[in-house]
């Protein structure tokens, strides 16, 4: 019997009618599941136990899981943390424990979107697994070292699934498409430029890509559309993409990260990059500029004392701008700092001042730079022997600043890059001036 087409009025999704059956089907995740992988070896010896699959939507997560029970040969149980409770889990363990006690067949528990569970319910999990009666394998999009319990971490293994390639998507769509009847040896319905749109736009998705295109080819059907659809059609089926991007979680430290780390190696362009893909997930653009200003601090710093007002201009010009005009000035910034030359010594200087400090809490201040209001502070030494600076002719008088204590420290080391090289060779002519004067 033929496979039926995508117009022959079957009810069930493109995606959920493309799912792959055996780990021979199932494109990506190779760093997983290629020879002599762990994860591929486990299941094909059907010997694996409870574990989480992270990974971002459309990445294999549900699918890998069908497959391992059908290589286990135990029963799939799936399970939404989203709509369902504990009472449906009470209720999946007393089915689990009769299967197994009748039937000897293990069963998996698959639990989509556990991290939408809180620890308490999360903890109902534990015995279970931990018993056997059930195999439980959680998918979830966040980072579990957040959203899960260490208990139930520390009972499961946790592997990490990445975005499809490419190359994987566009399997993904030829295979439906030769399914769907569209032949693609007779020129194909969708043009080559076409499906390279439909590639792009699933953004490592397979689910997206498979509920798209069958979005695109219900409307080829419907409008008549002469084969193959051009690249123009596509686009006019498919949504404007919305960037991976998630304000409260992973996704918002992992970009803001590599902003970060885009400006503190000098590439302007991934620096541009990764601004861009923060503002145009929804990113609060002056969240982006006190990070700036940061960046201008930490990383720059005195090699370029300018960073600073830049960044600063920046906020500003944004503040008074608003979207989209002022994003401009984030961009004119993040380029400055990027090129900047980088310095880290005013940062260093400033966290071993502080070690300091915590260290040493209750030195009192040297008597000769305290305050003198009083004619009893006075006559107590308060101030005495403080030299004015700007007696000398060079506005330089050597002496002591730190606590007795501490004297002889030296936490800030100016590198040789840009301004600070410049502020390097006045520290040494001070220090000079010091030692001729001592």
């Amino acid at each position: 019997m033929t496979e039926p087409t995508l117009f022959q009025g079957s009810a069930e999704p493109l995606a959920a009618r493309m799912r792959p059956k055996t780990l021979e089907q199932f494109l990506g995740q190779e760093h997983l599941l290629g020879p002599g992988k762990a994860l591929g070896d486990l299941i094909r010896r059907g010997d694996l136990g409870s574990c989480i699959f992270w990974g971002p939507p459309g990445s294999g997560k549900t699918t890998l899981a069908k497959i391992i029970a059908n290589y286990t040969d135990r029963h799939f149980e799936p399970f939404s943390a989203v709509t369902e409770g504990v009472a449906r889990v009470r209720e999946i363990i007393r089915e689990a424990e009769e299967r197994l006690k009748y039937q000897g067949q293990g069963t998996i528990l698959f639990c989509d979107e556990i991290h939408r569970f809180n620890k308490a319910q999360q903890d109902a999990f534990l015995p279970w697994v931990e018993n056997g009666i059930i195999t439980l394998i959680g998918a979830t999009t966040e980072n579990p070292s957040f959203e899960l319990t260490s208990a139930l971490l520390s009972r499961c293994r946790v592997f990490v699934l990445e975005p499809l390639n490419d190359a994987d998507i566009r399997t993904v769509i030829t295979r439906a498409l030769e399914q769907t009847g569209c032949e693609m040896r007779e020129a194909g319905c969708v043009s080559q430029e076409g499906i390279d749109l439909l590639v792009t736009h699933a953004q490592g998705d397979a689910r997206r890509a498979l509920n798209t295109l069958e979005a695109l080819l219900k409307h080829i059907h419907a409008s008549r559309i002469p084969h193959p659809a051009s690249r123009d059609i596509v686009q006019q089926v498919l949504e404007k993409p919305l960037p991976v991007y998630d304000k409260a979680g992973e996704q918002h430290f992992n970009l803001i990260s590599a902003l970060h780390k885009a400006v503190r190696g000098s590439d302007a362009d991934g620096a541009l990059y990764w601004l861009a893909r923060m503002l145009a997930g929804g990113e609060d653009p002056l969240y982006i500029a006190r990070r700036l200003v940061r960046m201008a601090s930490e990383d720059i710093g005195l090699a370029d004392p300018r960073a600073l007002s830049v960044a600063l201009a920046a906020k500003d010009a944004y503040h008074f701008l608003g979207s989209p005009e002022g994003e401009l000035a984030l961009a004119e910034a993040a380029i400055y700092l990027a090129t900047a030359p980088k310095s880290n010594s005013a940062y260093t200087a400033f966290g071993d001042a502080m070690a300091a400090a915590e260290a040493h809490p209750a030195e009192p201040v040297p008597l000769h730079i305290r305050q003198a209001p009083t004619p009893l502070l006075k006559e107590l030494g308060y101030g005495q022997g403080y030299k004015y600076a700007f007696d000398s002719a060079d506005a330089y008088l050597p002496q002591e600043y730190l606590p007795e204590s501490l004297r002889g420290r030296a936490w800030y080391q100016p590198s040789d890059f840009g301004y600070e090289k410049t502020v390097k060779e006045r520290m040494a002519w001070w220090l000079e001036l010091k030692k001729r004067a001592l």
